[in-house]
């Protein structure tokens, strides 16, 4: 079974930034998308960023012009610049293909003062 390894979080300043990697611990074929999704206490996940298998991106309206998700091969990265409280969440990696849809086991992210 290939897990979805995830790193980067912590604790940052508002204004700061964080980078997000997450690597497949084994070979995924025929990618749909990669992507990340954020979950905040009491609020239901959702999408922040994806990238398609054809290098389409798509992100939140919240994180536009602040985030950037790129991919190589079975790793998916988001950079998160300038970064607010409101995006204080625990951040969960995401790889669909046409069989699966493999979940990271989430990375907290807060940012506070």
């Amino acid at each position: 079974q290939v897990q979805l390894v995830e790193s980067g979080g912590g604790l940052v300043q508002p204004g700061g930034s964080l980078r997000l990697s997450c690597t497949a611990s084994g070979t995924i074929f025929s990618v749909r998308s990669m992507g990340w999704y954020r979950q905040a206490p009491g609020k239901q996940r959702e999408l922040v960023a994806d990238i398609t298998g054809g290098g389409s991106t798509n992100y939140a309206d919240s994180v536009k012009g602040r985030f950037t998700i790129s991919n190589a091969k079975n790793t998916v990265v988001l950079q998160m610049n300038s970064l607010k409280p409101e995006d204080t969440a625990v951040y969960y990696c995401n790889i669909q293909n046409a069989y699966y849809n493999y979940w990271g086991q989430g990375t907290q992210v807060t940012v506070s003062s």
